[in-house]
């Protein structure tokens, strides 16, 4: 085989080699911005069920073919601080009345919301003090340590639209001693 041959070979050798990174760049790319991604607790605002630095999986498939639903573990972009998403839990869903009241207890559509997430009795209903009607599109949102949660009871944050949503919790990844799926009920 003369040297020009083998340059050639070399050259396609290459080339193939670079189509094979930028095909796996690309199929990591589209698995990022439309399958999933990794997200990092940071802070206790859904302590127990969640701790500061758990690692996180994030699916997005499955909210465009199914609406979200209570109890479902959601992340969602802060409004006013780039780069910073929240982790709450979805509480009241579109079209519900939502209030909670000044012993703590929350009400969707007049009815106590039986529930056992919240790590201990509200303290601030911030804006669901009076009652607050979802829009078709908006969810109410909170985290389960409630009084240290910076969630929809306050007015920074409100009801998060449906666009908004990034997509559930799927998986823990890490700390390994507690990894696994994550059940919304």
């Amino acid at each position: 085989m003369g040297e020009h041959q083998k340059a050639r070979q070399q050259l396609r050798g290459f080339i193939n080699f670079m189509l094979y990174i930028v095909m796996i760049l690309f199929i990591t790319f589209l698995l990022i911005r439309f399958v999933g991604q990794r997200t990092e607790v940071v802070g206790y605002s859904m302590y127990p069920t969640l701790d500061n630095g758990d690692q996180l999986i994030v699916e997005k498939i499955s909210y465009r073919f199914t609406d979200p639903k209570r109890f479902d573990i959601i992340v969602f972009p802060y409004r006013y601080e780039d780069k910073t998403y929240y982790v709450k839990r979805i509480i009241g869903l579109p079209g519900e009345k939502i209030r909670i009241d000044e012993a703590g207890n929350i009400y969707i559509n007049g009815e106590i919301l039986e529930e056992h997430y919240g790590r201990e009795v509200i303290q601030d209903p911030g804006i669901a003090a009076t009652e607050i009607t979802l829009g078709n599109d908006e969810y109410f949102v909170m985290g389960d340590n409630r009084n240290d949660s910076k969630d929809s009871r306050d007015p920074s944050v409100g009801p998060i639209h449906r666009r908004e949503l990034i997509g559930r919790v799927w998986l823990r990844l890490y700390p390994f001693s507690r990894f696994g799926l994550m059940k919304g009920r």
